[in-house]
């Protein structure tokens, strides 16, 4: 074969190599065309992904800000009333005191003023009290009863019934107590908080007037309110030092 004419032999396969090269690169520009397009609509929506994911976590962090906001409002509130329940306590103590001293200066008869103004509620009650209503004393035993079996409203209704049908027994500051112990048993501490404080302000000769201030600082500290709860445990202290209670008063505040 001539050799000149080789050449001309090779020039069709390498014009169509040619022709396939070009082709091959317009098909891979097109899908680098495609991926570009698919890229930014992944970024776009990325980016709304995350707008989104962050307007949710903002949203989160404004809402724990205002729950931190209330929680120390409520802490403010609880340590003002906590301040205000013990200077009224130390007020009745220190103004029965100043009674006491007054009588003895003018030589009242304690044994006889007592008999004589005991005698008006008692007659006042029975003529006050309703038909097919028990006595006091059933009544805190049914309350007592009911308190035993967790029964907290049908108890509470029983202690209820005897502060209001009895105001002036003498087992009115128990009912009082077992009204609030019935809210501290069921857990609901801020309620219980609230019925001790009626026990510590009114019944202030009442012997459960001790208990009464330990297990409401015991609700405090349950809520989380370790302030109140410490002045109420030095509360007990200074006031009854002797009392049982005031020994694991003394442990809780060390």
């Amino acid at each position: 074969m001539n050799k000149k004419i080789i050449p001309f032999l090779f020039l069709p396969v390498l014009v169509l190599s040619s022709c396939a090269t070009k082709q091959d690169l317009v098909v891979v520009a097109d899908d680098l065309r495609k991926l570009k397009t698919e890229s930014e609509t992944i970024k776009t929506q990325s980016a709304g992904s995350y707008s989104d994911v962050q307007k949710v976590h903002d949203d989160i962090f404004r809402l724990e800000g205002r729950i931190d906001e209330a929680a120390h409002k409520n802490a403010q509130t609880f340590a003002r009333l906590g301040m205000e329940d013990s200077l009224l306590v130390h007020k009745v103590d220190d103004l029965e005191s100043r009674l006491q001293k007054i009588e003895q200066y003018l030589g009242i008869d304690k044994k006889e003023q007592s008999s004589l103004t005991a005698a008006k509620p008692k007659e006042s009650a029975e003529s006050a009290k309703p038909s097919g209503v028990t006595d006091d004393a059933a009544l805190l035993k049914e309350g007592l009863d009911r308190l035993g079996k967790n029964s907290f409203a049908p108890a509470r209704e029983s202690f209820t019934t005897l502060l209001k049908t009895y105001p002036a027994s003498a087992l009115a500051d128990q009912a009082q107590f077992h009204l609030a112990d019935s809210y501290f048993s069921e857990k609901w501490y801020e309620k219980a908080i609230l019925e001790y404080q009626v026990v510590i302000a009114k019944y202030t000769k009442s012997g459960k007037r001790p208990v009464a201030l330990f297990k409401q600082a015991i609700a405090f500290e349950k809520i989380g309110d370790a302030a109140n709860a410490k002045a109420r445990f030095k509360t007990l202290v200074n006031m009854y030092p002797k009392a049982p209670e005031a020994a694991l008063a003394r442990k809780k505040i060390q």
